[in-house]
């Protein structure tokens, strides 16, 4: 019998698992100075307390066997900040009947707001948004046709999206790089469909510390119950 195949077979997954560990090793290293260099502090473990802690977010809650880590937490902007990679797997059937597990991972930052919040998603706008919005199944549109076009924006309260995002507000999200939103009751969410790396952690913690930053006065006295 020619064992040749299998031990070839055999020394590719050893390399890739090496591999994959040296990568790991390498991200945590990077994310810890990181971490340190903008005063927060970072646990490589594993953390599964996350999906809890923000129980609003849909991103944190897809799947099964999910987990953080490599998590960074302090202050950002004075508010409270939590940066982690996520990972969750989703499971399918072949055509025989056996199981596929998919592994799905990805980053994502959470700044907590002092001003109660109501829900509102933004997110960079796709080809299968312009082929709903042909069918009439339209998100919010905004006075800036250069917003429209790059985000797709949905809240179950307009008047809520309209205060929220004002002229000033989307001139500045146009001028910073995208990523997926979603408001939560006392916290917002930025995340993408990938690994981030240390530098877009920062770019997501500004993104969303901007936009609080821009909630007008009023809208501010009316969620605290001051209007």
């Amino acid at each position: 019998m020619d064992y040749l195949p299998f031990i070839l077979f055999a020394a590719v997954v050893v390399a890739a698992l090496l591999i994959g560990v040296c990568f790991s090793a390498k991200r945590r290293k990077e994310l810890a100075a990181w971490a340190q260099a903008h005063g927060l502090g970072f646990s490589a473990g594993r953390e599964e307390d996350i999906e809890y802690r923000y129980p609003n977010f849909q991103c944190l809650h897809q799947g099964d066997n999910r987990y953080a880590c490599n998590v960074m937490q302090g202050r950002w902007h004075e508010r409270e900040c939590a940066a982690f990679d996520y990972r969750y797997e989703t499971h399918s059937t072949d055509g025989r009947g056996g199981q596929q597990t998919e592994v799905h991972e990805f980053s994502a930052v959470v700044l907590a707001s002092p001003v109660p919040l109501k829900p509102l998603s933004i997110r960079h706008e796709g080809f299968f948004d312009k082929v709903a919005e042909f069918f009439g199944l339209d998100d919010i549109e905004f006075e800036s046709a250069e917003f429209n076009r790059r985000f797709h924006v949905k809240s179950p309260d307009k008047k809520w999206a309209f205060d929220v995002i004002h002229q000033r507000t989307m001139e500045f999200m146009l001028s910073m790089p995208d990523f997926s939103l979603q408001f939560g009751a006392d916290a917002v969410i930025a995340w993408r469909n990938r690994k981030l790396k240390p530098a877009e952690f920062g770019q997501a913690a500004d993104l969303i510390a901007g936009i609080l930053d821009r909630l007008p006065e009023y809208l501010v006295k009316q969620q605290m119950g001051q209007a």
